[in-house]
């Protein structure tokens, strides 16, 4: 879900040199005063009179670019940035290259530097001089150390490290009280007049703090999934700024995470979006935040077909504000105002429309939206996931239906040739198959391939933070609840995108032939500490098949033991099944309880299937008797109807062995199991082996799209 975000400006410094004359302080003051009433040609004037007088000073022109990025109506955004970066090499130069924060004069350069660091979505860059002002915090004046931990806050929500920011609210509640005890005490020293004026102007900036401040702390709950503690958070937002469309919005998004979706539609319908300010004004776009949300919501109720509707519904609302705006994609960042830069909310919408057509079933539309995406989130490990799982669902080998999402019905016969006695049955192939799209074309052209997966697994799996060992301080409980709340469900959310990398790779490397490398995916999948049931079960599937085309049957053997399944759950979080739904931010991935359907559905279907597995690995040591048992067994603990093509073709391998050829065109022309079949089977009709239409293969599963948890 969407929320808003704190405008952050770049300041005009109305300080002086300490050694600055009577008239320069005078000078400088008037620049101020002009700059602030909106007047920035006469600041300009005044500012150009204060250099002749003192030319050595970069404060001086930092002013006047900033007084002229004002004048443009902050459209030159790309001009400020170089500006300010040739002072700061400037003062590097001058204090031979120390880090220059050492002189806290130097503050409001660096702030500057980190605003548009901001407004141009480097947010790197702008912590990494955020946190460096941090530490000069104390000499700082209130306002403007009030200014630098707003920023810092809005930057550590930004790149979801809630814990970070809640840190930086409690040092702000501490400086708003240390500022309204000082200015209690200094009220004496001035008249009783400008003492009230202070102390109104100062409160009404207290009060407006609180208000942010309380917004900034439901947004860090969301994001720790902390329910109780947002709930406390949420009243104050409604009792300091009322039913406006942001407090609106983080009430709906509060509803979204607990599952309480026609609530949260209610509440985003009743916010007045067209009393809120224009994306002039706050960077923002309520409109196309409004359709997202509606988007996400309906996604999480498992309306996929109006979750997509309403995601495009929010690119063409999207659209039309960019173009309002004009361009804004250059490099240079001019023709359009740094405050509606971010306003621009394309990349997420795209990220959003593929998640929801790879659930509606329409891979390579999802394809095409997610390779948009990667252009911003490249660095994101899921994205990576899900461009291979688009590849993985458009190369399954189903027919043209099956691509697109429509029903289709699977049989094991592709064609019958000839008349009478000459008559024969073409057995369809139940393997899958990759598409090659051109020889000799490089894998790392981004085409829907199962090479291409190969490459985006591998990306995700580099991206993923590397495992970190259990600290025994933590498990003392020397952390606060909210603080290990939030640390152990982000490792949570870590190792269970890894198992489900895992499981994918293990997936594609059967379907381009390289049975190691399946093998050791599968591996490592299964020795996972957080691997969930139905995962377990796939890697353990994908174990035995690459074991199996390695010729090490026996070793494939020990993996497909129906005894190896005792879970197929898709593992959800304890915090999660105390809380309710907690799941969701801005994007769908995280959407509510609504899960979509897996496989296997039962502990006793997936048992079945390895039973029926296992009997294809019997019948690759010819040990048929075993087979058939195997899939007597199996076909008993399922409905006829779940039995899968692969298992029939194995049950018409073993009566052609055994010479029962009418029972097998019978099991054929029916296309289920016939519940006598293994045991019709008399001494007389064991006859010479008949050789098989196609050889036996462990039973192929389907992609792990449909199986594969989402996060």
């Amino acid at each position: 879900m969407a929320e808003s975000t704190e405008q952050n400006e770049a300041k005009h410094d109305n300080s002086s040199s300490p050694g600055a004359t009577d008239q320069e302080k005078e000078m400088a003051a008037s620049a101020y005063e002009a700059f602030s009433t909106g007047k920035h040609d006469e600041s300009l004037k005044q500012l150009d009179a204060l250099q002749d007088l003192n030319k050595e000073d970069y404060k001086i022109a930092m002013n006047k670019a900033v007084v002229e990025f004002y004048k443009s109506s902050q459209t030159t955004t790309g001009t400020l940035k170089q500006t300010l970066m040739a002072m700061k090499n400037q003062v590097h130069t001058s204090t031979e290259d120390m880090d220059g924060l050492d002189d806290v004069e130097n503050s409001l350069l660096y702030y500057n530097q980190a605003i548009i660091h901001y407004h141009m979505r480097q947010y790197s860059e702008a912590i990494a001089i955020g946190e460096r002002l941090y530490q000069f915090l104390e000499p700082f004046e209130e306002k403007f150390a009030q200014a630098v931990c707003f920023l810092l806050v809005d930057l550590y929500l930004l790149t979801f490290q809630p814990e970070k920011a809640l840190h930086l609210l409690a040092v702000l509640d501490k400086l708003s009280v240390q500022g309204s005890n000082k200015n209690g005490k200094g009220e004496s020293n001035s008249s009783h007049r400008d003492g009230a004026n202070q102390r109104a102007e100062f409160t009404a900036m207290i009060e407006a703090a609180k208000s942010k401040m309380h917004q900034y702390k439901v947004r860090a709950y969301i994001q720790m999934k902390s329910s109780k503690a947002c709930k406390r958070e949420i009243k104050s937002v409604m009792n300091t700024a009322g039913n406006s469309a942001p407090s609106l919005f983080l009430k709906s998004n509060f509803e979204y995470l607990r599952g309480n979706y026609r609530k949260a539609v209610k509440l985003l319908n009743s916010s007045n979006i067209a009393e809120h300010p224009g994306p002039i004004k706050t960077g923002e776009c309520v409109r196309c935040m409004f359709w997202n949300n509606l988007g996400c919501i309906h996604f999480a109720m498992g309306k996929h077909n109006l979750g997509i509707f309403y995601f495009k519904k929010a690119l063409q609302e999207n659209d039309h504000t960019c173009a309002q705006l004009g361009d804004g994609s250059t490099k240079k960042f001019t023709g359009i105002p740094m405050c509606a830069l971010l306003a621009n909310k394309r990349y997420e919408l795209l990220y959003n429309c593929g998640i929801q057509l790879l659930h509606i079933g329409r891979p390579l539309a999802a394809f095409e939206c997610l390779m948009e995406a990667v252009q911003v989130y490249h660095s994101n490990p899921r994205l990576w996931l899900r461009l291979a799982e688009c590849c993985i669902s458009a190369n399954k080998g189903g027919s043209e239906q099956e691509s697109k999402g429509l029903p289709c019905k699977k049989g094991i016969v592709q064609s019958i040739v000839g008349q009478g006695y000459h008559r024969k049955i073409v057995l369809a192939s139940q393997s899958t198959q990759n598409t090659i799209y051109s020889e000799g074309q490089s894998a790392a052209i981004p085409v829907a391939s199962m090479e291409f997966a190969a490459i985006c697994l591998r990306n995700a799996l580099l991206l993923l933070p590397e495992h970190q060992q259990p600290d025994p301080k933590t498990e003392n409980g020397s952390k606060s609840s909210s603080q290990s709340g939030s640390t152990e469900s982000g490792s949570e959310n870590s190792d269970l995108c890894r198992c489900s990398i895992l499981a994918c790779s293990a997936y594609v490397a059967l379907a381009l032939g390289d049975n190691l490398m399946a093998l050791n995916h599968a591996e490592k999948l299964l020795h996972q500490t957080k691997v969930s049931g139905s995962l377990k079960f796939l890697g353990h599937l994908y174990a035995s098949e690459a074991l199996i085309s390695l010729d090490r049957i026996s070793d494939a053997i020990a993996h497909l033991n129906p005894e190896n399944v005792s879970d197929v759950s898709m593992g959800v979080l304890p915090s999660e099944q105390d809380q309710g739904s907690e799941k969701g931010d801005e994007s769908v991935e995280s959407s509510g309880k609504q899960t979509p359907l897996c496989y296997p559905s039962s502990v006793t279907s997936a048992r079945a299937m390895m039973l029926f597995n296992l009997g294809s690995a019997y019948c690759l040591r010819s040990e048929y008797e075993k087979a058939r048992k195997c899939l007597q067994q199996a076909a008993s603990m399922v409905n006829t109807k779940e039995i899968p093509p692969e298992a029939i073709l194995l049950g018409v391998y073993l009566e052609l062995q055994n010479g029962n050829t009418q029972l097998a065109l019978q099991i054929i022309k029916r296309n289920q199991l016939l519940p006598t079949a293994v045991q019709r089977v008399s001494p007389e009709s064991r006859k010479k082996p008949v050789q098989p239409f196609q050889s036996v293969q462990p039973t192929q599963l389907p992609s792990p799209f449909t199986q594969v948890q989402r996060k």
